[in-house]
């Protein structure tokens, strides 16, 4: 297979901030031109010698719908680098590196700025259709009749909001929210409560030792509000987490039989991720210093019931492209969205009947060794800024199989709408 490869030079992120049922401090273009100030002040070129900057976003601010310009030029690269917004939702930010490799790959770039960000603390809260038509007609009156008319037409019950998050969230086609789609994989699968629980706890524990370790540090960009507070690591983490604790949590989407709580699915979260990409031309040209190289991607469709599960879809052709098992790899990220879909993943792949009926394999695939898979944690404890945690994962995998000598790994992410997203990866000197 002829790949022309696309190398990473570099990358940096802010911390994620959970929402705490308010705005928070930053938003989504706040939070991108900060992080990609800094990633490329330590460059050796300038922003203004960038061929494109490529964000993903799934909740733009209405003010700033092509996110990705607004943040090209906040950030310095002049009028004259283009910038445009993707948004795939969960996988907008590896959109964004797809598009980018795509670009290079054709010959139409050479360095690009890509990744993604979101300020989901400020998702909107909407008017209902009902307070809409009130509000239309209420404008059209002309006369003190039709407008006395229209205030005897209202009903209270017209200003409740529309929580815009929640909309986000819910399938439009099968009426499901995230949540429940990962209650489907619970059930399937026969995932206990108890073992979402322990895969919480151990994402929180696995982040724990990560920043104490500083493990995070190359890749942090800290932040700081306008009343100078600041901001130098994710905040979504509970080092006090255990079992017993998350045991007396109620379920949050399925009240009455579900089991998948707010604790064991991802945190509502702001942030950002920049990665830089260049063609082996440009690395030559420059004298740049890769980190490692995309080898391969690919996106997938699956039931959107069944979303989760995107993941084994999209990786397992990559896997049988480059003759690969699931524990050939050094290292696996593959994006908490909750703990119940990380965990049906592993499932389908050690399931005979799935893999033959939804992959057309002879066999199951395997058992993934969970040592090697989301080492440092996931969005479980760090949270999930949709736009940005498909760029997070694949920055956060390169360091991993740096720190740790290993040489080649896969990032992966489930999708809303039923898809899968997944980017195979190596550090420099790993053969192709």
């Amino acid at each position: 297979m002829s790949f022309k490869p696309v190398y990473i030079i570099d990358g940096a992120r802010t911390p994620f901030l959970k929402a705490r049922n308010a705005p928070g401090p930053f938003a989504a273009s706040d939070l991108a031109t900060i992080a990609a100030r800094a990633l490329l002040a330590r460059q050796s070129f300038v922003a203004d010698e960038l061929d494109e900057v490529i964000l993903g976003c799934a909740s733009p601010s209405p003010d700033e719908v092509n996110i990705g310009r607004v943040a090209a030029l906040r950030m310095g690269c002049g009028q004259s680098v283009p910038g445009w917004t993707v948004m795939r939702n969960c996988a907008s930010g590896m959109q964004a590196l797809d598009s980018a490799v795509t670009n290079i790959q054709a010959g139409r770039s050479n360095l690009v700025l890509a990744g993604g960000a979101d300020a989901l603390s400020r998702a909107p809260l909407l008017f209902s259709d009902a307070m809409v038509r009130w509000l239309s007609g209420w404008y059209a009156a002309k006369t003190l009749g039709q407008r006395a008319a229209a205030i005897r037409r209202f009903k209270l019950g017209y200003l409740a909001p529309v929580i815009g998050i929640v909309k986000g969230l819910t399938d439009p086609v099968v009426g499901l929210m995230m949540g429940q789609t990962a209650e489907n994989l619970a059930w399937r699968f026969g995932i206990s409560r108890e073992e979402m629980d322990a895969f919480a706890v151990r994402s929180h524990q696995r982040v724990a030792a990560a920043q104490d370790a500083g493990h995070f540090a190359d890749e942090l960009v800290p932040l700081v509000d306008e009343k100078g507070k600041v901001y130098a690591e994710d905040d979504g983490l509970r080092r006090d987490s255990s079992v017993e604790a998350l045991a007396k949590l109620r379920p949050f989407f399925d009240k009455k039989y579900g089991k998948v709580t707010a604790a064991n699915s991802s945190q509502v979260t702001d942030g950002a991720t920049w990665l830089v990409l260049a063609s082996e031309e440009e690395v030559q040209r420059r004298g740049l210093e890769p980190i490692g190289r995309i080898v391969d991607s690919q996106w997938a469709g699956l039931a959107p019931e069944q979303m989760g599960l995107g993941p084994v879809h999209a990786c397992t052709p990559i896997l049988q492209r480059h003759g690969l098992g699931l524990n050939d790899l050094d290292a696996w990220e593959i994006n908490e969205a909750f703990a119940a879909q990380v965990m049906g993943c592993i499932a389908a792949w050690n399931d005979a009947a799935y893999c033959r009926e939804q992959l057309g394999l002879p066999d199951a695939l395997g058992r993934l060794d969970e040592s090697k898979l989301n080492i440092d944690g996931g969005a479980v404890a760090l949270g999930h800024p949709v736009g940005a945690s498909g760029a997070r994962i694949v920055l956060h995998l390169l360091h991993v199989l740096q720190r740790t000598g290993g040489k080649r790994g896969i990032a992966s992410i489930c999708i809303g709408g039923g898809q899968g997203g997944a980017m195979l990866v190596e550090t420099m000197g790993a053969g192709a």
